[in-house]
């Protein structure tokens, strides 16, 4: 039997989506800022914001996806990626690029994320915002924005689910045995 601890409900979500688009028109007043999520979950959590963001500055702003896969820097250990196309319909150079992420770990996701940027051009900034911070960076990386920091145990798992892909939004904590159960 798994026990999942919840840490953040629907309602949790949607008020840390919104401090979180304040927080990133407060930081940006200029709006030349453009949302770019990584696939997958990072990237629904992107659309959200673009939605929130674009109400408050009372203006679309532009928004992407990413797909990562052929950054990871341990594709030789891992079964083969799911490769997912990426949109950017706008000019990186034109705008301070907040990538989004579902949860901020080593870092090593975000990095990648970096990378398959600066593919396809050089942003004016980037910026990181993240539902939720677990700690245990392995690369000097933090983020602009972050809805909950979690301390956990390297042991532990924080699964978040958005009702997009899951049917239900969510954050829990599990232990990496439980979670590999499911």
């Amino acid at each position: 039997m798994t026990h999942a601890k919840a840490v953040l409900d629907e309602d949790d979500v949607r008020r840390t989506l919104v401090r979180i688009a304040h927080e990133i028109v407060e930081k940006n007043p200029d709006g030349q800022v453009a949302l770019v999520g990584i696939h997958r979950r990072g990237a629904h959590l992107a659309n959200r914001l673009h939605r929130l963001v674009s109400d408050l500055l009372e203006t679309e702003i532009a928004a992407g996806d990413i797909d990562i896969a052929f950054y990871r820097d341990d594709l030789d250990t891992r079964e083969a990626p799911e490769v997912r196309s990426s949109h950017l319909p706008f000019r990186l150079e034109d705008h301070t690029i907040v990538l989004v992420d579902d949860v901020l770990y080593t870092g090593r996701t975000v990095r990648a994320g970096i990378e398959a940027l600066f593919a396809y051009g050089r942003p004016a900034r980037v910026q990181l915002a993240v539902l939720a911070d677990r700690g245990h960076r392995e690369l000097p990386i933090r983020p602009d924005y972050v809805g909950k920091n979690l301390p956990t145990h390297r042991s532990e798992r924080v699964n978040v689910h958005v009702a997009e892909l899951d049917g239900v939004d969510e954050v829990t904590i599990t232990n990496r045995q439980e979670a590999a159960a499911l």
